[in-house]
């Protein structure tokens, strides 16, 4: 009978060692499971914020390329209004230009009149009547900013005269000088109308 208690007794303490090691193991898994899941849950809060981040991130750089183009444009419409006022203004100073151009001829048959003898007092009437024709649009095209180009004499400048024969340097014309004028050259201001015909000293 004592053999028989003693037995049961240590098997019930047998018994509550063990149950006590599983209670431990269970609350050691359990306390594993609440850890993994605690890490899932804040594994997945950094997940669900990085997707936001990254949108602000983006946000940003599509901010900073429409500040950009803006810009851009903005420039872009100031050069242009820039060019505008210049073609504007080079217009105004510049009027008339395609009507001096085709008032020169004119100026030359009135030049080639004036050029001929005129022997009896009836010619000499008309070339005077002549004269004062050619005064007067003179000075029309003067009044608009149109000037002859100086020539005889002058050392030869290619962009207001235009060589169309040359002669040997002599010592009353050095090298390079316009010895004399084919056909007079005009300026409208700035701007060469029409270079002279010229012949050069070489």
């Amino acid at each position: 009978m004592k053999t028989l208690a003693k037995k049961s007794t240590h098997t019930a303490s047998t018994d509550s060692q063990t149950s006590t090691a599983d209670s431990k193991a269970t609350s050691t898994a359990s306390e594993a499971t609440q850890a993994a899941t605690s890490a899932a849950d804040q594994s997945e809060e950094t997940t669900q914020v990085d997707p936001q981040a990254q949108q602000i991130v983006d946000l940003k750089a599509q901010l900073d390329e429409k500040d950009d183009q803006l810009l851009r444009a903005q420039a872009e419409i100031v050069n242009m209004q820039n060019r505008n006022k210049k073609e504007q203004a080079a217009l105004l100073k510049y009027d008339g230009q395609a009507l001096a151009k085709d008032v020169l001829p004119v100026l030359d048959n009135l030049e080639r009149a004036l050029a001929t003898q005129a022997d009896d007092e009836a010619a000499q009437q008309l070339k005077k009547g002549v004269e004062m024709v050619y005064g007067h649009l003179q000075d029309a095209l003067k009044k608009h900013g149109v000037t002859e180009v100086a020539a005889a004499g002058e050392k030869f400048d290619p962009n207001i005269h235009q060589a169309v024969q040359t002669v040997p340097v002599d010592d009353d014309h050095p090298a390079d000088t316009v010895v004399q004028v084919l056909q007079r050259g005009y300026l409208l201001k700035d701007r060469t109308l029409r270079p002279a015909m010229v012949v050069v000293a070489q």
